[in-house]
């Protein structure tokens, strides 16, 4: 039996940071490499769509292309069409029938278990992204980061760089003790310490 995880809080999280992101900031460095944070936006838009059509395994364009993130792509009306999305995400992975069986995201076949968990992992992460990179505070529902940070374990060992490789970059040494928030930021390698200031 898979277990459910629910994207809800995550998603409106991430859907709250994003509204009060100001035009300016669109252009500005991301802990994303060379992603600005118009691009990660973009990046969210479309995988809240592609995972969404994941879910109810709705097969297509959604599914079958890898993202290509692009902030020049992002429409007037982002503000309200990128929540929209991510709201309509979360609903279609609170269906226990969007966690079973196989399904198609990015163009891979997968379960429906790890896409469903990839799905959380991407607005966790995203969020936390936004957040560093507009100057925002970032405090995520602990359900949210326990199940981000034991999907991410499970799928990325620390030790499989190969497997990890073009995903996530080797994890960031923190320690044991070191806040939930911190310990998944630096499992994903980034550093939980990155501003866009510094």
């Amino acid at each position: 039996m898979a277990e459910i995880v629910d994207l809800r809080p995550a998603a409106r999280q991430l859907s709250d940071l994003l509204r009060r992101i100001h035009d300016d900031q669109l252009g500005a460095p991301t802990p994303c490499g060379e992603s600005t944070v118009g691009d990660v936006l973009d990046h969210v838009g479309g995988l809240a769509q592609a995972f969404a059509a994941a879910a109810t395994k709705n097969f297509g364009p959604m599914t079958s292309t890898p993202p290509a993130p692009d902030g020049a792509r992002l429409s007037a009306g982002w503000r309200v069409e990128i929540p929209n999305h991510l709201a309509a995400l979360a609903q279609a992975w609170a269906d226990p029938v969007a966690w079973k069986g196989m399904t198609q995201a990015g163009g891979v076949s997968l379960p429906g278990e790890v896409a469903g968990r990839i799905a959380l992992n991407e607005i966790v992460l995203h969020a936390w992204d936004i957040a560093r990179a507009t100057d925002q505070p970032y405090q995520q529902d602990p359900g949210s980061l326990e199940a981000c940070l034991a999907s991410l374990s499970a799928m990325y060992p620390p030790e499989d760089l190969e497997r990890r490789k073009g995903i996530f970059g080797p994890p960031v040494n923190v320690p044991e003790d070191a806040p939930l928030v911190d310990r998944v930021v630096a499992f994903s390698g980034r550093h939980p310490t990155w501003n866009a200031r510094a």
